[in-house]
């Protein structure tokens, strides 16, 4: 799997203060999309031990708040295997963390994914330029879905005050 970039103390994807796995691969190639660079999936950079080291480094911070993953597509199905691997390491080792995952895929096509053991919550559905609305929450276009799977207290809280 490539990736493409590690931001930290992200406030654009997700709630709270994040950390953004920027993968390369995507098939969904969306008109208007934020990252058309990230779509050819031998782009980027190899997601090695040293760019794990550095996600962790920074996930290990108290004041952040969890994992983004995002892209080009996390779900790109050469991505699948590595990313789900990947959310399950997180997850074992910050358990105070939650994970966010952005995908062109809508839910009900990924809801049986073994990833999904592992994200709290799902942006799902392609972008679609003439849904585009700057007013939503975490998400581009207004068929996309904001959905909520984890079980922690503060991701209810999230829900109970955001639209999806």
């Amino acid at each position: 799997m490539n990736y493409h970039d590690i931001t930290k103390d992200d406030m654009r994807n997700g709630d709270g203060l994040r950390v953004v796995l920027w993968v390369s691969g995507c098939e969904h190639h969306c008109p208007g999309c934020q990252n058309p660079v990230t779509w050819d999936p031998d782009d980027g950079l190899y997601f090695d031990e040293k760019a794990k080291e550095e996600l962790f480094d920074l996930l290990g911070r108290d004041y952040i708040s969890g994992l983004t993953l995002s892209g080009g597509d996390p779900l790109y199905p050469g991505n699948r295997d590595e990313i789900t691997g990947l959310a399950k390491e997180v997850k074992e080792r910050f358990r105070d963390k939650d994970i966010w995952l952005y995908t062109g895929y809508v839910y009900d096509s990924i809801k049986d994914l073994e990833i999904m053991k592992y994200v709290d919550v799902v942006v799902d559905g392609p972008y679609l330029e003439d849904l585009r609305d700057v007013k939503l929450h975490w998400r581009g276009s207004s068929n996309q879905r904001v959905i909520y799977l984890g079980q922690e207290p503060h991701i209810g809280e999230i829900a109970k005050n955001h639209k999806i």
